[in-house]
């Protein structure tokens, strides 16, 4: 039996006699207990404000995070789907391996800005409730944005194309199918490892949020910032366990849905940029952050390699992805988000 499995037996013992005589309390699996987002907006709002939103009808108890389990997000998409926990947070990118058509939401440079993330979220919001029933069995409760996902990097670059024979950590393949088009060797290496392989030189640069890249300390490891979002927005989705949501009855859900909506996903999507451009500042010693000490350089934005990022996702990312998904999953692509965007995917 696996760890994460004997985990799972423990925790379905404990709560089989924890379940409250009336009302709903979800037990809830946070995302990473150490980001902003989660310490502003997602731990609160479980731990007190659905209660405190809901006059005691509604409650919620994180009783672990992903940073806690070790897993995966397919496997926690799959744990859920046995009743273990009713609430799960991963990012979009961690579980297209069973269900390659969500990887079509935050491809590199798809979104250069965050009111261009909501569009395309918006957008494609009923092919993600369908996908996520139907590949997981749960219910889709709404996408929330981290700070666009840029460069950090250890050697010297002026310009995108620097990258070429460099090993960057990317996440998901889509990124990783951007650095292939680059010439650079795309590294799985998990967030928390990236430090460490930096200084052990595994790795020579590293894609991430500005503000979870400064939090988790890339910027003492690392040198130069480029902030193209070649790694989209790290979108977070939130789902529930399909039982748990049909057993709420209408009236609940809809109280539940405006409750988490007004205090989860407006505010994440209202503070998006502002965390974006403090991750940047504080990495820099710039703006707000000038007086700091931190020495990262930020590279400058060319229009040359603006044109680069939207020719690489047209010509080799956007292609691989309908191929991949194949042509009923490409049709709603170019439906949705190709409309809002302007692009079309085509199969290699």
């Amino acid at each position: 039996m696996s760890r994460f499995a004997k985990y799972a037996m423990v925790i379905s013992l404990i709560f089989i006699f924890a379940v409250p005589a009336f009302g709903q309390n979800f037990r809830v699996v946070g995302s990473w207990s150490f980001l902003t987002q989660y310490k502003d907006i997602e731990g609160p709002f479980w731990s007190q404000g659905l209660a405190e939103k809901s006059n005691g009808k509604l409650k919620a108890e994180v009783v672990t995070t992903l940073g806690q389990i070790n897993v995966n997000g397919v496997g926690l998409l799959r744990q859920m789907d046995s009743g273990i926990f009713d609430v799960g947070h991963t990012l979009t990118n961690y579980i297209v391996s069973d269900c390659p058509e969500l990887a079509g939401l935050d491809l590199p440079a798809l979104s250069w800005d965050i009111e261009t993330a909501r569009k395309v979220v918006n957008a494609y919001t009923p092919v993600m409730e369908e996908a996520f029933m139907r590949c997981y069995n749960v219910k889709l409760l709404g996408v929330t944005p981290y700070p666009a996902q840029m460069i950090f990097s250890k050697v010297p670059i002026t310009k995108l194309a620097d990258l070429k024979g460099k090993k960057v950590r990317g996440s998901g393949w889509t990124t990783a199918a951007f650095l292939d088009a680059l010439g650079a060797t795309g590294v799985t290496t998990e967030f928390s490892e990236v430090v460490q392989a930096l200084n052990r030189g595994v790795i020579d640069a590293a894609i991430a949020g500005s503000l979870p890249g400064f939090n988790a300390g890339w910027g003492e490891v690392t040198e130069y910032l480029q902030p193209i979002p070649v790694g989209g927005w790290a979108l977070m989705v939130a789902v529930m366990n399909k039982d748990t949501w049909n057993g709420m009855g209408a009236e609940t859900q809809k109280t539940f849905i405006e409750i988490y909506n007004q205090n989860v996903i407006e505010p994440a999507w209202a503070v998006a940029k502002t965390k974006t451009v403090e991750g940047v500042e504080r990495l820099t010693a710039t703006g707000a952050y000038k007086d700091t000490e931190a020495q990262m350089k930020l590279v400058s934005v060319s229009d040359s390699d603006v044109q680069l990022s939207k020719k690489l996702l047209q010509d080799y990312v956007l292609p691989k992805y309908a191929t991949q998904v194949g042509p009923d999953a490409t049709k709603r692509w170019n439906d949705t988000i190709g409309k809002v965007v302007g692009l079309k995917a085509v199969p290699q």
